[in-house]
Order: structure tokens, then sequence, then C-alpha cells
């Protein structure tokens, strides 16, 4: 793949994001909250997790190993902080995950594609066109640029929320306990949906610290899947709990804003 057709990849991907922002107001995902027989067969969500989210860790695994690059000190850097996201999430995660919750096939076919694909976007960026646009750019010196400083501490600062919301999330019930519980604590004081703030705030910082297109592509689609999914759970809050859920005044993924 050339460097013009890389970047008429991110452009497509780029406009699928839109896409898919726009439809999930108007259809919800049916896994989690929102699990919807309409989608299809189940299997059980550890399976599923695991199914969806390997894929890319796997792929750019593979990406970095075959690359000319594989232990110059930035792409192995880049690899590093975006492997820790994807070994947490693709074999920790999943076998967190309490009760006997099932996720639709086609949902995890869904992701586990986008994944693949955002494998090569990220390790197409890095291991490659990145250094065709700037071959300086990622020499050890970008270790000290404030892009790589600030975006370091914007993802560390994310993945940690993430972990803390989704602890927090598990932990609602006691074992038994059928109920339904607001999430409460940590950034669950500003916004219903914590663990998703966290996770976009890590792509975000991710597209800064690797000042590349593709990362800015990968933020884009982690907002377009996770926003308007913030706004239904906001919603089914509020139909839920009504007045004890409205009067905590939280935002649905981004605190202040949105």
């Amino acid at each position: 793949m050339t460097l013009e057709s890389f970047y008429t990849f991110l452009t497509v991907m780029a406009a699928i994001a839109v896409v898919v922002f726009v439809v999930l107001f108007f259809v919800d995902a049916g896994y989690g909250k929102f699990i919807n027989p309409k989608f299809g067969p189940t299997i059980p969500n550890k399976i599923a997790w695991f199914l969806m989210e390997v894929p890319v860790f796997i792929a750019m695994t593979i990406l970095w190993l075959r690359s000319d690059v594989t232990w110059q000190v930035m792409p192995l850097v880049f690899f590093v902080i975006f492997q820790t996201h994807y070994f947490q999430r693709s074999l920790v995660f999943p076998f967190l995950i309490r009760g006997k919750g099932r996720m639709p096939i086609s949902i995890m076919l869904m992701g586990a594609t986008f994944n693949t694909l955002n494998a090569l976007m990220q390790g197409g960026w890095i291991f490659k066109y990145g250094r065709e646009v700037n071959p300086a750019m990622y020499d050890i010196s970008w270790l000290w640029s404030w892009q790589f400083i600030l975006g370091v501490v914007i993802f560390v600062a994310g993945f940690v929320i993430n972990l803390h919301s989704d602890y927090i999330i598990r932990h609602l019930r006691k074992p038994g306990d059928t109920r339904h519980y607001i999430p409460r604590g940590g950034m669950f004081r500003y916004v219903s949906s914590a663990n998703y703030f966290g996770e976009f705030m890590e792509w975000c910082g991710f597209a800064l610290l690797t000042w590349s297109p593709a990362g800015v592509v990968f933020a884009l689609w982690t907002f377009a899947n996770l926003g308007p999914r913030a706004n239904s759970i906001w919603h089914k809050y509020e139909k839920e709990f009504g007045e004890e859920f409205t009067s905590l005044g939280l935002k649905r993924m981004i605190p202040f804003i949105y």
C-alpha cells in the first residue's frame, strides 16, 4: 500500500465513523444493557469479549515483528503503550466479567473486524508511513517532545480511569443480588459512563503522543461508538431511577461538556 492509499484508507474509516455515530443514536448496539434478540445468536460474554479484542493484539504483534523497525526505540515504545491497553482488554478484562451475560455473535464479529482494521491503521502509521511523512519525528528525541509527554499523561490517566470505572461497575452487586444500581465514586461523580470517558481519553492521548492521523481516526471512532451509547445509558438510568439519578446532574461521558 502506498502512502496515498493509506491516507485514502484513513479517510474512508473516518467517514464510516461519522455514519456509525449518527446510526447509533437511533439503533442501540445490542449487547450489555441493551442486549437484543434481533442481533441473532449469542455466546457468553467472557468468550465474546476475548474473541472481539484479541485480534488487534495479535495483528499488531505480527505487524511489529514483520516491520524493519522492530527494535527501534520510538516504534517499540508506541507498540508497548498500545498493547498495554489491549493486553488488559483481551487477556484480563474478559475473565473479570461477572454474571452469565451473553453477547450476539454479530456484535462480536463487527467488533473483531474493526479491531483488525484498527491494527492496520495504527501499525501502518507507526511501523511504516509515519517515517515516510517525517523521518525525524520518531527519533529518540521524540521521548521528550511536548506531544509525547502530554499524550502519555492523558493516556495513563484515561487508562486508570477506565480500569477504576470498570472495577466500580463489576462490584455494584453482591453475589446473588439482581437489583440495578447507579454507579458512584471515581469519575462517576461527573458522568454516567465514566468507563467510556477513560477509554476516550486513552485514545486521544495516543493520537497526541504518536502525533498521527491514524490515532486521530481511532479517537474519532472511539467517540462515534461510545458517545451515542453513553447517551442511551444516561436515558436508561433516567427512566429507571428518575429523580434519584437526574438530581445528580451527571453528564453522559465527558465531564462538564457532554
